[in-house]
């Protein structure tokens, strides 16, 4: 597998990465299957199905400076900081079972690598021990699989827990502590730093790299216009920004 990687360490918005995915995919992709990680400033993902006003708190990701965007996958929503890990995977196949799998197969063994006890659910989850680290969702254009998911290293709760909450529900302490629960990070297993991991990572998944030049920065920045498009992100016309 290909590791991906831009000409500079610039932080972009999450549109750019999901355009990214779609380049890859389109341009790229023609042997084997390709790979990248990325991280952003506060942002809420959500789904292409999803109605944002249900699942997005706009008045708080607002005051907070966080921003939002929609994705062509299925799924709910989530929250990403420069404290998670995004990964992308790009394959030729439209069977959408056999990439999943493939998928998880890859990351809960390369979490193995490290000691931890690293396991998949049918709802596309990579948990440690019982508590969920991963979420994954997926989209194919032509001939072609593309799965993105997030990897809990360290977040800022509070911010994960309120941005992609509706106003009406107002999260108590225990509220937060319900979903801390429920979800582990990775910093919490290992001693590695967030930016080894990313080393461990795409040295265990891949074995090849190749660095995108700026003209293809260029092309993802144009197909990233469609990520950006306001009536793409509420789903209507005549929106507030």
């Amino acid at each position: 597998m290909i590791h991906l990687v831009l000409p500079s360490d610039e932080t972009r918005r999450l549109s750019f990465y999901l355009a990214m995915e779609e380049y890859a995919a389109r341009s790229l992709n023609d042997g084997d299957d390709l790979f990248f990680l990325w991280q952003v400033e506060p942002t809420v993902i959500f789904g292409r199905n999803q109605v944002i006003e249900n699942e997005v708190n706009i008045p708080y990701c607002r005051e907070h400076g966080i921003e939002f965007y929609r994705r062509k996958s299925g799924g709910g929503c989530v929250f990403a900081d420069k404290s998670n890990v995004m990964m992308s995977y790009i394959t030729r196949s439209d069977e959408v079972q056999t990439t999943f799998k493939e998928y998880m197969q890859m990351v809960t063994e390369m979490l193995r690598e490290l000691g931890l006890e690293a396991t998949s659910t049918q709802n596309n989850d990579v948990l440690i021990g019982e508590r969920k680290v991963s979420g994954n969702a997926f989209y194919h254009i032509p001939g072609h699989s593309i799965v993105h998911g997030t990897m809990l290293f360290d977040t800022d709760m509070r911010h994960m827990l309120n941005a992609i909450t509706p106003p009406q529900q107002k999260l108590d302490k225990h509220g937060v502590e319900s979903v801390r629960q429920r979800i582990t990070l990775l910093k919490e297993h290992t001693d590695l730093s967030i930016e080894d991991f990313k080393k461990f990572a795409a040295e265990k998944l891949c074995n090849k790299e190749l660095q995108l030049t700026e003209e293809d920065v260029k092309n993802i920045e144009t197909i990233e216009q469609e990520y950006l498009n306001p009536i793409f992100i509420y789903g209507k016309e005549n929106v507030s920004l």
